[in-house]
């Protein structure tokens, strides 16, 4: 039997297809699976990208519910924001050692588009979206959007990466970019909204690690309308970078330099010895979004429709790995993981600490890229 007491730490996985290409579930779960010993059965998931190409330009909401008589306050909910094109039951397969210990929620999914004359002044349909999950998430006692983008979801629960991968049958979804969490929840509850991924609009995030600052964080997000409600840390990381990034339109560069800026020291030291000239950005930055600095140890993924980006924290207190081979980027916490889905790739690297992996679609916007892309 597992000893639960014995840490081994959480474990991340990571990829992207840039070409676009769609592949089998499979890869992503043998990746994570290879790290199964670094969770402890508390909790796993999986996001993906491109999974509905027949329904992209379709917000998909998948959302967890403890009983099927959500379903009628849910749907009250959405039809106040949304029209509902679609609305089903997230396919799911008994696996036997889950239900062993713990009994799954339900999974439901809509695909929806916004209804333009609900609108709040000044909102934009993405803002409209947000104040729907957040409304469904603080006022709809069990139930809990876990995924609210266009052409991608999560999925995710309390067990090992394997039975959650299988309880979801994720080989069947086909993806152009994947990253999945194998979990040892420590101050947190291990409980099916609280597994990573943890997302809003089309940003998912996995998370090694642990966020000392998350009084702070969730006091700043919250000040913008957010509310956190699953009980972990996590999720506010992924509020902060869809408040920086998309509401405050920060570079990406700009955005990870806020989520895990330089040391004073080390601007200073930049500044005394006039080596770079993003020291000015970070110093203003530091100022500015102080608040929105994460502090602690870490290791991130963070999965949009145009890309994935890896980083650290400042003194890499958790472990990150990077590989490429062609037009695929892997990330993860160890090479093995790495080298089970690609035996041989053509560059394997230990990103130094605070420093990001960024890879972008081919076809991304080239003004919106910066340098340190892949």
């Amino acid at each position: 039997m597992k000893n639960y007491s014995e840490m081994s730490g959480c474990g991340l996985a990571g990829f992207i297809n840039r070409n676009g290409e769609r592949v089998s579930g499979k890869y992503i779960f043998d990746s994570i699976t290879s790290m199964k010993e670094r969770g402890n059965g508390m909790g796993a998931g999986y996001a993906a990208y491109g999974i509905y190409p027949n329904m992209a330009e379709y917000y998909a909401f998948h959302i967890m519910i403890d009983d099927l008589d959500k379903i009628t306050e849910i749907t009250g909910v959405l039809n106040r924001f949304f029209h509902i094109v679609k609305s089903e039951l997230i396919p799911t397969k008994s696996i036997s050692s889950l239900y062993k210990k713990t009994t799954p929620p339900l999974f439901y999914r809509y695909f929806v588009t916004p209804k333009n004359d609900v609108k709040l002044p000044l909102e934009t349909e993405e803002d409209m979206v947000v104040r729907a999950i957040m409304t469904i998430n603080e006022k709809i006692a069990g139930a809990y959007v876990i995924s609210s983008g266009k052409n991608m979801g999560a999925f995710k629960g309390v067990g090992e990466p394997d039975e959650i991968g299988e309880f979801f049958e994720i080989d069947q979804y086909q993806g152009n970019i994947w990253i999945a969490h194998t979990r040892f929840p420590t101050n947190t509850p291990g409980w099916w909204g609280g597994a990573h991924p943890f997302t809003v609009l089309d940003w998912s995030i996995v998370h090694n690690g642990e966020i000392t600052s998350y009084g702070t964080n969730k006091r700043y997000v919250e000040m913008y309308g957010y509310k956190c409600t699953l009980l972990t840390d996590t999720e506010v990381a992924a509020y902060i970078f869809d408040l920086l990034f998309r509401k405050h339109k920060l570079p990406i560069k700009a955005t990870l330099l806020a989520i895990a800026a330089p040391f004073w020291k080390d601007i200073d030291y930049i500044r005394e010895k006039k080596l770079d000239k993003i020291n000015e950005l970070a110093m203003k930055i530091r100022e500015v979004y102080s608040s929105a600095m994460l502090n602690g140890p870490f290791a991130m993924l963070f999965a949009y429709k145009d890309g994935l980006i890896g980083f650290n924290d400042r003194i890499k207190l958790r472990p990150f790995v990077a590989a490429i081979n062609k037009d695929t980027v892997y990330m993860a916490s160890e090479e093995s993981a790495i080298r089970v889905i690609c035996n041989n790739p053509e560059k394997v690297w230990m990103p130094k600490a605070g420093e990001p992996v960024i890879a972008l679609m081919n076809n991304c916007n080239s003004d919106k890229c910066h340098p340190a892309c892949i």
